[in-house]
């Protein structure tokens, strides 16, 4: 298995002790911890919440021929935010049976996540380098889509940019893009009714939770809280906060490092955000300088995937 380390693990070790200081935990670390990385595995398996996404990757992977004719018979796939790959992995299968030849870079700043992705695609006999970096740094994108020549494939999913600030995220994607490159990239769709409860349930709470365990915090520590808000920013933008609230003294034990919290503190959980579709296409296009090529909206009306150029 071979990993280009950019962000490497004592750098993510020190951010993690600054974060907890700053009762402010981003992204990247509710995937750091091999437990927390097992959760999440788990969640995304579920059907009732992701099976409109993964209905949406069948449909890509049927129109690969297309796409493939694109690069020629040779696809670079680079994926911001692989996770455990199982999405790109589909889609490359569909290359491979029309006789392309793909070279698998998955990034992602957790090491068990990377792992999971390098050894599925190693598994299906793909060309794969992982990176390990912080896909929320300008610097680092910009290393990753190094790491082939355009014409590339780049890959977002999972709504994985509504885990960062999306006006941000993706001029920093349309800054690493040729006009020859192609990126596939989803946002989920914001629901009045249901966005809060597909997250503010047990299996989200457990994966939440996984990582404040991972540092000694027990779920009768305190609770988590979530919270709905739109970004003035532009009209469609809905954001949901969470947060952990202690409910008596306790402490967290980070690289060694003891960091007590005192009853009523509170720690700052990743956000994510939703949109409306006239909101997305904005945000992409407007925006992001982008131009959609074809867009695809999951069966259960969650997410909306487009395909775009620049």
């Amino acid at each position: 298995m071979k990993v280009e380390v950019v962000l490497t693990e004592a750098d993510i070790a020190q951010e993690f002790v600054e974060a907890m200081e700053a009762r402010d935990l981003p992204e990247k670390f509710f995937f750091w911890f091999p437990r927390s990385a097992a959760e999440w595995a788990a969640l995304i398996g579920d059907t009732e919440l992701y099976g409109g996404l993964q209905e949406t990757w069948r449909q890509l992977a049927a129109g690969a021929p297309a796409l493939a004719g694109h690069f020629g018979g040779k696809v670079p796939v680079i994926s911001f935010g692989a996770g455990e790959g199982a999405r790109d992995r589909q889609l490359m299968a569909a290359f491979k049976d029309k006789g392309c030849q793909c070279l698998y870079f998955p990034v992602d700043a957790s090491q068990a996540m990377l792992e999971m992705a390098c050894a599925g695609a190693e598994d299906d006999e793909l060309e794969t380098v992982g990176i390990k970096a912080d896909i929320s740094s300008p610097v680092h994108l910009v290393y990753a889509a190094d790491a082939a020549e355009p014409p590339r494939l780049f890959i977002i999913s999972g709504n994985t940019m509504g885990s960062f600030d999306p006006l941000a995220e993706i001029r920093y994607i349309a800054q690493c893009m040729k006009p020859e490159d192609r990126l596939i990239i989803d946002g989920e769709i914001y629901d009045e009714h249901k966005t809060m409860g597909r997250r503010d349930n047990p299996a989200a709470r457990k994966f939440l939770m996984s990582l404040l365990a991972s540092v000694g915090v027990a779920d009768d520590d305190g609770e988590i809280r979530f919270l709905a808000k739109r970004d003035d920013r532009h009209e469609g933008l809905h954001l949901i906060t969470r947060h952990f609230r202690a409910v008596r003294d306790i402490s967290a034990t980070v690289a060694s490092q003891e960091i007590p919290l005192q009853r009523g503190e509170r720690i700052g959980l990743n956000f994510q955000y939703t949109y409306t579709p006239a909101a997305f296409r904005w945000l992409l296009t407007t925006h992001g300088g982008l131009d959609i090529v074809q867009e695809h909206h999951s069966t259960d009306a969650r997410f909306f995937t487009a395909v775009c150029k620049k």
